[in-house]
């Protein structure tokens, strides 16, 4: 075997450890996700899943990384492009109800669940998830402020007030969604959202035209 094809392997093999091991964490949080859990679902030994992550915290925060990435082409890359202020704050709003609707995760929002299962357990997971969050939170801040300045959005709008009240429209949701099964729930979400952005909701609705046949499933 060439140490070219042994490279490309072992990224493969990494690869493959990640995605089984979001899918896990997604149902069974990041908690559950064990080095064994994943040497079973993946017909490997401990050893072999190990060598790819050293702990089980390391393995953590990897996982973490694996589902940023996934939320960023499933919502914040939806949004690319779009003028930035109003425009890109509500497709950046229609792809966080879509990436709930289409259940890209199996498990629901998966920061949600994870910051609930890490937020009083100091450490380095919880640090990236809140990091994570923060980032997040400050481009929606951007886009708002942005809105503000143009004329978009009152003058007297409160950047922090409405980023809070926008998050909590999603968890709301999020909560419809896993705990009672609503199907009813993402569009009560976005008549929610277009009242907080000032959008009527006809011109709101065509910023959540995304194909199910198009939804990157895990």
């Amino acid at each position: 075997m060439s140490p070219r094809r042994s490279v490309a392997e072992s990224r493969q093999t990494r690869a493959d450890i990640l995605a089984t091991g979001v899918r896990v964490a997604s149902t069974e949080g990041l908690e559950g996700l064990t080095i064994g859990r994943l040497a079973t679902a993946l017909n490997m030994s401990k050893s072999g899943v190990l060598g790819h992550f050293g702990s089980k915290e390391d393995l953590q925060l990897a996982v973490v990384d694996a589902a940023a990435d996934i939320f960023a082409r499933e919502v914040a890359d939806k949004a690319r492009g779009t003028e930035p202020g109003l425009k890109k704050l509500t497709a950046m709003c229609a792809a966080w109800v879509s990436y709930l609707e289409r259940r890209v995760f199996p498990g629901g929002c998966f920061f949600t669940a994870a910051a609930a299962e890490f937020d009083d357990r100091p450490g380095r997971v919880r640090d990236a998830i809140a990091g994570l969050a923060t980032v997040w939170d400050r481009d929606l801040y951007r886009q708002i402020r942005t809105a503000t300045q143009a004329g978009d959005l009152p003058q007297d709008t409160d950047a922090d007030q409405l980023v809070f009240e926008v998050s909590g429209v999603i968890l709301a949701l999020n909560n419809a969604l896993q705990l009672h099964r609503d199907t009813r729930a993402p569009a009560r979400a976005r008549r929610a959202l277009g009242r907080l952005l000032g959008y009527p909701m006809l011109l709101f609705a065509c910023f959540f035209r995304v194909s199910a046949s198009a939804a990157h499933r895990l």
